[in-house]
Parts: C-alpha cells; sequence; structure tokens
C-alpha cells in the first residue's frame, strides 16, 4: 500500500486526479486486492467529483464481500441519489447482483426485495440470467423460498445453476422432498444435470433418510459416463447410506473412492460412530494419516467422541480430549467439551462433568449446559438441572428456549417435586409462546410423505385419521391380548 499512496500522489502532482481512467484502476486495486485497503478505496471514492457506475459498483462489490456488508447498501443509495455529474448514475447489470449479495449476507429481506423492485423496473427481471441467479441466491439466502420458487418459475430459459440454487435452497432449509420434486423435474427437462445438481439430490435423500431414491441417484450416477465420483460426490454418497441406515454400502463407497479428503474421512467417522462402530471409528485416526496423509480435523475428533460416547468408551474419549491438541494439533472446542460432558452424564458420572466445565479454557456456551442438562435429566439429578438451566439463563438474557423449561419440569416431575414442575409449567404459559409443531417424513414404494404436527389442510387428511385410529384400535386389541395371556399364565 505505500508504493500504491506514493502513485496516488503522483497522479495528483500530475493533474490526474480527476481522470476517471486513472483513478478507477487505483480504485479498484485497493478495494478487490487482498493486499488493498478498502477503507483508502473510500477516501479516494469521496475525493472524486463525479463517479460513474464502475466507481459505485467497485465499492459495492467491495463492501459485500467484507464484514461490514451494510456499507455496500450504503453506496448502493448514494449511487441512487447522486446528481453530481448532472446525469443520474443508474444501477446495471453489474451492480445488482453484489447488493443482493449484502443483502443476503445481513439477511435483509426487505431491502432485497425493494432491489429485486428496481431490478424489474430496469427491465433485467427475466432478461439477464446473472441477476436472475443472484435473486434466486438471495431469496434462497434468506430462507424465502416461496418468492425464490416465484423468481425462478418467471425465469424464461433457466440454467443448470439455477435448478442447482433452488435445489440447494431447498436442502438446507430442511425441504428435502421440494429438492427432490425439483430434480425430477430436471430430468423431464431439457436441462441435464451436472455433478452439483446430483450432489444436491444426494444431499436431499440423506436429510429425508429415503434410501430408495438416494439408491436410484446412485445408480442415474453411475449409468451417466461423464459424471466422475471424486471426492464431493462420494463424501455425499457414504454420508447418505450411513443416514439411511445403510452403513455396508457406505463403507463399500468410501473403500472404492480413488480420492479422499479430511472431509470425507470425517463422514465415514461420523458414519460408524453413529451405527456403533465404535473401534473402527477409533482406528480412522491412524488409517487416515497413514494411507491418505491427512491429520484429523477438528470434526473428525468429534466423531470420535461421540463413538466413545455410544460406546461407552469414557476413559478412551476423556484421553482423547486431553491430549487432541499434543497429539493431533486440534484445539478443543465448546463441541468437543459438551460431547464429553454427555458422554459422563450418561454414564451417571455427573461431578466429573461439572469438573470437565470448571477446568475448560473458554467460557462454557449453551451446547455444554444444554448437555449437563440432559445428563440430570436421566439421572434425576434436580440439582445439576437448577445450575445448568440458570446458565443458560444467563447465556441467553433470559429468553431460553421453553424446551429447557419442560425439561427442567420434567425433571421435577420425575423427582416427585411437583409443585416446581407445576411453577415451570405455569412459566411456560405466561411467556404465551408456543412449540414448533413436528415434521416428521416417510418413505413408501420410492415416494416420500411429510406429516406436519397439527396439520389441517393435508389433502389425505381423512384417511390419515382414519389409520391412526386403525393403529389405535389394533394397539388396543393387542394390549389386551398380552394382558390376558398374562393373566393365564399367573
Amino acid at each position: 500500500m505505500r508504493r500504491l499512496t506514493q502513485l496516488h500522489s503522483l497522479f495528483l502532482t500530475h493533474g490526474l486526479g480527476s481522470n476517471p481512467f486513472a483513478i478507477s484502476k487505483l480504485l479498484a486495486f485497493c478495494a478487490l486486492s487482498d493486499s488493498g485497503d478498502l477503507s483508502y478505496a473510500s477516501r479516494i471514492f469521496h475525493h472524486f467529483h463525479s463517479p460513474n457506475s464502475f466507481f459505485y459498483n467497485t465499492l459495492i462489490r467491495a463492501y459485500s464481500r467484507s464484514c461490514h456488508p451494510h456499507l455496500s447498501l450504503h453506496y448502493f443509495n448514494l449511487m441512487l441519489k447522486d446528481d453530481t455529474s448532472g446525469a443520474h448514475v443508474v444501477p446495471d447489470q453489474h451492480c445488482f447482483p453484489f447488493v443482493l449479495v449484502a443483502c443476503s449476507k445481513g439477511k435483509w429481506v426487505s431491502e432485497g426485495r425493494k432491489v429485486h423492485g428496481l431490478v424489474l423496473k430496469n427491465g433485467l427481471g427475466g432478461s439477464d440470467g446473472y441477476v436472475q441467479t443472484s435473486l434466486l441466491r438471495f431469496y434462497c439466502g434468506c430462507a424465502e423460498l416461496r418468492d425464490a420458487r416465484k423468481v425462478f418459475d418467471e425465469i424464461p430459459e433457466r440454467d443448470v445453476i439455477q435448478w442447482n440454487v433452488l435445489m440447494d435452497g431447498y436442502v438446507k432449509t430442511g425441504s428435502g422432498c421440494d429438492a427432490l420434486r425439483l430434480f425430477w423435474d430436471m430430468l423431464g427437462s431439457e436441462i441435464e444435470p451436472d455433478v452439483y445438481c446430483v450432489t444436491t439430490a444426494i444431499n436431499a435423500c440423506a436429510h429425508l433418510g429415503s434410501l430408495e431414491q438416494g439408491r436410484w441417484v446412485h445408480e442415474y450416477l453411475m449409468k451417466r459416463g461423464d459424471l466422475v465420483l471424486d471426492d464431493v460426490v462420494g463424501t455425499a454418497l457414504l454420508d447418505m447410506y450411513a443416514k439411511c441406515g445403510c452403513i455396508d454400502m457406505a463403507v463399500k463407497v468410501f473403500e472404492g473412492m480413488t480420492e479422499r479428503s479430511v472431509h470425507c474421512w470425517a463422514a465415514f467417522i461420523c458414519g460408524l460412530s453413529v451405527h456403533g462402530y465404535a473401534m473402527k471409528a477409533m482406528s480412522c485416526l491412524e488409517r487416515m494419516q497413514v494411507e491418505d496423509g491427512i491429520r484429523p480435523d477438528n470434526v473428525c475428533l468429534l466423531g470420535v467422541l461421540t463413538a466413545c460416547t455410544h460406546a461407552g468408551y469414557i476413559d478412551k474419549g476423556l484421553c482423547l480430549l486431553e491430549n487432541m491438541e499434543r497429539k493431533y494439533g486440534v484445539v478443543p472446542r465448546h463441541e468437543h467439551y459438551s460431547c464429553v460432558v454427555d458422554m459422563l452424564c450418561k454414564a451417571g458420572r455427573l461431578d466429573d462433568a461439572i469438573g470437565i466445565i470448571t477446568k475448560m479454557p473458554m467460557k462454557p456456551l449453551a451446547s455444554v449446559w444444554g448437555a449437563l442438562l440432559s445428563g440430570s435429566r436421566i439421572q434425576k439429578n434436580v440439582e445439576f438441572a437448577e445450575l445448568a438451566v440458570r446458565e443458560l439463563e444467563l447465556l441467553a438474557n433470559g429468553c431460553v428456549e421453553d424446551g429447557i423449561y419442560v425439561e427442567l419440569s420434567n425433571i421435577y416431575m420425575a423427582s416427585k417435586k411437583i409443585t416446581d414442575a407445576i411453577r415451570v409449567r405455569k412459566l411456560i404459559g405466561d411467556r404465551g409462546t408456543k412449540k414448533t409443531r413436528g415434521i416428521s417424513a416417510v418413505e413408501v414404494n420410492g415416494k416420500v410423505n411429510e406429516f406436519v404436527s397439527g396439520d389441517t389442510a393435508h389433502r389425505q387428511l381423512n384417511q390419515i385419521h382414519e389409520t391412526l385410529s386403525l393403529f389405535s384400535t389394533d394397539l388396543l386389541h393387542q394390549s389386551l391380548e398380552i394382558i390376558v395371556l398374562h393373566e393365564a399364565h399367573t
């Protein structure tokens, strides 16, 4: 930057301070280069008498990528009001995508919608693919999937990127069914899915636990000779099979991969740990270093700690936490401590769990106290449960989720402290908040069906209630038969 400031001084002394071409190059370097200085770029901008659209776009772009995205909107608004040159500076197709990135980063839905209105006003809504994709990314990034779908449907000629952006948006907001429907629609269109679309579809199957559809996507991938089973796709596949309960297939995919990153190993370790293969998960810490020359990262180590928790390997888990930094160069994070606290609580060692918490080198976050609260419920320990809730209240400034109080109330009930349980339940009622509705999904014959608690708008509502009634009646009859048989043998 020292040489650049010298160059700027030369520009000024040689009468180039008002030359748009020279100053624009200087501005672009300061704003966009890794070795630049964004604050200095802002000073250059404000000292230039008549900045054109390139000047504005440069700063809007730079701030949209920075940790101060609100300044991107600031310069966009300045651009709309600018009349210093005698002619209004009009935003173009290069400007809008950067502003939308800033809005997405800050989750500023209202501002983004205003930008969308300006896009339509400037006639770019249905003609510029880059702007359309940016609108899709904005709405998906802000979890406004209805608006994203509306934008998508209004695009006259969609490209593969736009299909993938919307699919990915559905997956990230928990709408795996919608993502898969979009994937099937894409297969029926003239656009052929690329490797990113296929990976997103696999992730949707993993989210839904839809093994049959996941296998179909895997077969489609194998039939397409132009799609390579690289590290990213392979990781998605093994993660999908593991989450769908098919660990043998996950192992087969993993062992067949020619290139494996640390993310791939992490997914494999987590899959093994969830399915109870603790020793195999632990052995991966050495395997990945020997076979692929990769050191375990924090996710790999968390997966092994989770495996120790499920298997009850308390000493091995504590040893890993203690030697994590020395052996693997990974400083334990909150999630590692939370896992160990959970492990100790499940083993009935609540005092040791408190000891771990008090020795943490950082202030425990909600995940740690939440693990202690869950452990206190298992062990019916009121004292530690109350401690965990107090700490959670302090962290949340008194605005903790109702689920925390529900858990505390259940602990009181289990400990026969009925008065305290009623007091906490009354507190929940006085807060006036409602429990988030539960959502479940069931796969039958390759079709995923979603059910929402309290839903009254389902097309097959009557059939659902009739089926549930039959289940209830059948369960009642089975229970009565068991009671009769039991009494007959006693």
